[in-house]
């Protein structure tokens, strides 16, 4: 596993603004990726042959898919001798969920260590003054949970606070820091880590014209971990620097939309099926959930926010950006996320988050005010009002 800290700690900025007291402020972030990069031009070869498919139908509408997603490069923890070791993998109709767990539990775990150690070097506070573990996956099950094999691996205190957040799917990072930030600001002086890891070995299977919905996941899924350490009140004497305060946060479901996104574990491993009309209903009802979040930093403009949201695919983030008629800059980070790392679920939110603080050399002081988004199974929204220090 691999782990890259997006700004090595550095962060090129103006000026900055004050944090206000108990508000939970993002102090660190982390990164961890399996060995795997993939190369979106050479999937289709590598993804046909895995799979031992001659289907010519499928293979041409992977191909367009491939275009489509807008995706360029992604990590997996799939690879030639985990396909050498577990055949079956690729085989249509295996009973094989015993060993993609098997293989899943440890790389989720090795990849989260990583990006908890990434995050953690960055903090550059002893590994003891951690005092909550949010840990969010949609990739293992076992008892005990990835939250304490985490836990022990990092050597966190044996008396650490942890929260597991199990299959809750692409909006799972945000989840994860709205959690962290009631923790941190219900429990003053605190600091919560926040670690999310995915991949994709529990839904890899062959092509089947019967579940189209699996050529979409080739195309357009990724592996990795995040990291985050959050709390209220940073220490600049301790070495503590914020970049974003969490200042209110909302979770919604939409009534009836429970189907549109639909997973479920079986003998095979996971299958998903996913609504054509997801970007529709997203786009039917982000603006009213949008306002909630506004009102309470008093701001009409869409314009006047930064924007960080989960790059789920292409189609939501387009529909999102004419809905609200965004200016192409303000998905910047999303898209960039989407083209190097594909949709990582959980972790891309993170991702999307660490790549915002590296402002360009001379560029102007960012929006105060932003929007942290992510959707999934529910139909679920997930929001933030975030106010950047930088």
């Amino acid at each position: 596993m691999s782990a890259s800290n997006g700004t090595n700690g550095v962060v090129a900025v103006k000026s900055r603004r004050q944090h206000r007291p108990g508000k939970t402020t993002a102090m660190a972030f982390g990164r961890a990726f399996p060995d795997q990069l993939v190369m979106q031009e050479f999937l289709v070869d590598g993804y046909f042959r895995n799979t031992n498919c001659q289907d010519p139908v499928l293979r041409q509408k992977l191909e367009r898919l491939c275009k489509t997603t807008t995706v360029k490069t992604r990590y997996v923890v799939m690879s030639d001798e985990i396909l050498a070791q577990h055949p079956e993998l690729a085989v249509e109709g295996s009973a094989t969920v015993r060993q993609r767990l098997e293989i899943s539990n440890v790389a989720v775990t090795d990849m989260a260590v990583d990006a908890c150690r990434d995050c953690l070097k960055e903090w550059g506070r002893p590994v003891s003054e951690i005092t909550h573990l949010v840990y969010v996956s949609s990739s293992e099950i076992r008892l005990p949970g990835g939250d304490l094999y985490l836990a022990s691996r990092l050597g966190l205190r044996s008396d650490v606070s942890r929260v597991m957040l199990y299959f809750l799917g692409c909006y799972g990072g945000v989840t994860g820091l709205r959690v962290a930030k009631d923790l941190a600001e219900n429990n003053p002086g605190s600091r919560v880590l926040l670690a999310t890891s995915e991949t994709t070995i529990l839904g890899f299977r062959p092509p089947n014209p019967e579940r189209p919905y699996d050529l979409v996941g080739a195309a357009l899924f990724g592996d990795g971990a995040a990291a985050m350490v959050l709390g209220t009140d940073p220490r600049p004497e301790a070495g503590e620097q914020g970049f974003l305060e969490l200042d209110w946060a909302v979770q919604q479901f939409l009534p009836d939309t429970h189907g549109t996104i639909n997973g479920r574990l079986t003998e095979e491993g996971i299958n998903f099926k996913l609504g054509r009309e997801l970007p529709q209903i997203i786009e039917d009802h982000i603006e009213g959930f949008c306002r909630k979040l506004m009102d309470k930093a008093g701001v009409d403009d869409y314009n006047e926010l930064f924007w960080g949201v989960h790059p789920g695919g292409p189609a939501i983030l387009n529909r999102l950006e004419k809905k609200l008629s965004l200016g192409p800059e303000k998905l910047y980070y999303s898209r960039q996320a989407l083209a190097d790392y594909g949709n990582a679920s959980s972790n891309t939110i993170v991702y999307v988050l660490d790549a915002m603080r590296q402002l360009k050399g001379g560029e102007k002081q960012s929006p105060e005010w932003g929007l942290i988004l992510a959707f999934g199974p529910g139909i679920t929204f997930e929001g933030i009002l975030a106010r950047s220090l930088v």
